[in-house]
């Protein structure tokens, strides 16, 4: 029978192997640069999964090719453009629509002032045929 604490076999003759604790609580304690650099080890690799969500890679290679950025950008000012431009005549044409609604009801005050409104709308419309 071999000492345990000098050879490293047990009484069956195998190799002692640690193995990791199963609660997290067993085990030879770890040294305070052990936890440092596990810590390190787990920010790293906290950030880098971060940075590639982020897809920071694709971002540097688009700066590298400066007519692609150019190209994009004038894309998607355009498509921008274009949805102001659709988004405000909807919005515009259901304001007015409201207006003619309530005008049409012949509330005192509010009545008129909607009136001149939408006269003053539609004169404009009729004077700027495009």
């Amino acid at each position: 029978m071999k000492d345990n604490r000098n050879g490293g076999t047990n009484l069956s003759g195998e190799a002692k192997h640690w193995k990791p604790p199963e609660n997290g609580r067993e085990g030879p304690p770890e040294s305070p640069e052990k936890e440092k650099i596990d810590t390190i080890y787990r920010v790293a690799t906290e950030w880098a999964q971060r940075m590639e969500k982020s897809r920071i890679s694709e971002y540097l290679e688009l700066l590298h090719s400066p007519w692609r950025l150019i190209w994009l950008n004038v894309l998607s000012g355009t498509a921008r453009g274009v949805g102001i431009a659709i988004g405000f005549t909807f919005f515009a044409a259901t304001i007015i629509y409201v207006l003619q609604v309530l005008g049409a009801l012949n509330l005192p005050i509010i009545g008129d002032y909607i009136a001149d409104i939408v006269r003053i709308v539609q004169h404009q419309l009729e004077l700027n045929t495009y």
